[in-house]
């Protein structure tokens, strides 16, 4: 069991990405004598994701709210503060070949979709996009992919899922030769212009989204050893301010536009409600999570 001083500063060994939001944090200009964040990750923070699972690598940092899910389903020493660190409308993050768009999703069913991982974070999001918006039967969508989950315990749905051999061609050949008749890319294949948004005028998609349910779509929130605060509450009461302040700096959200990375349990809820449901009916986790289980006691009533 990992044991925090029990009094005065504590060092954590933190995995957190350069962004709008870190920046005031990470360049030193909000700091605190109590919490004493180590930046020690690797530079593209999802990379932290599987030691921070796997191996207890980093006491603190930001995770995919879907990896998360799954830390809890198998025991892992985390829990969440409500503090959003990446979050963004997912309708963009599905593409095609363009002489294919822009396409009915209905029309994907019995056919072949790549992403990198089945258990990704924007990759249930989309699907739950598909089911909940366009009626599409996510039983016959067959998934192509490369990576393990982030944890070792999960095992991907054999029905659903084929991996893609090791060492053979990557997501981005299959998604540009058009072998898969659509793809959740990474950045870098957003940006061939070979490629077309499936969901035509995604913005404006993303924009009816957030007006229908009232939230955005949650990716990453911030993580801390479970242990921290039932020792040091206030210790995590300063990463907590620190975090909403370097947010603050930042000039988060922009006037006028929806916030997608909300802070506190009450602005979380609604997109926590409904990626933990399609997490669930996706065979992502064991459970279908309230909300509320992914807090506890002292991180929920942050705000």
């Amino acid at each position: 069991m990992t044991s925090f001083p029990s009094s005065g500063p504590v060092k954590l060994a933190t995995n957190l990405a350069d962004s709008a939001l870190s920046k005031a944090l990470k360049a030193g200009e909000v700091s605190s004598d109590l919490a004493l964040l180590d930046f020690c990750g690797p530079a593209t923070a999802n990379q932290g994701f599987k030691p921070m699972v796997r191996e207890g690598k980093f006491d603190a940092g930001e995770l995919a709210v879907v990896t998360y899910m799954q830390a809890l389903d198998y025991g892992k020493p985390l829990v969440l503060l409500p503090a959003t660190m990446v979050g963004r409308f997912q309708h963009q993050f599905f593409v095609c070949r363009k002489e294919r768009a822009p396409m009915d999703p209905k029309t994907l069913e019995g056919k072949q979709v790549a992403v990198r991982s089945y258990t990704q974070t924007t990759g249930v999001w989309v699907r739950g996009i598909l089911q909940d918006e366009y009626g599409v039967d996510l039983g016959k969508l067959k998934w192509l992919c490369w990576d393990d989950p982030h944890l070792a315990e999960y095992t991907d749905p054999a029905d659903l899922v084929t991996r893609a051999p090791t060492g053979g061609r990557t997501l981005n050949d299959i998604a540009l030769a058009g072998e898969a008749d659509a793809v959740i890319p990474a950045a870098d294949l957003l940006a061939q212009s070979d490629m077309h948004t499936v969901v035509e005028n995604p913005d404006e998609a993303g924009r009816r989204w957030g007006e229908k349910y009232g939230c955005g779509h949650i990716n990453h929130m911030f993580a801390i050893h479970s242990d921290l605060p039932k020792e040091r509450p206030d210790v995590v009461r300063e990463i907590f301010r620190m975090l909403k302040e370097s947010k603050a700096r930042a000039g988060l959200p922009k006037a006028g536009e929806i916030d997608q990375l909300p802070f506190g349990f009450d602005d979380c809820f609604r997109s926590l409600d409904l990626i933990t449901r399609y997490a669930f009916e996706q065979k992502v986790v064991k459970k279908r999570y309230r909300p509320e289980e992914l807090f506890d006691a002292m991180t929920i009533k942050l705000v």
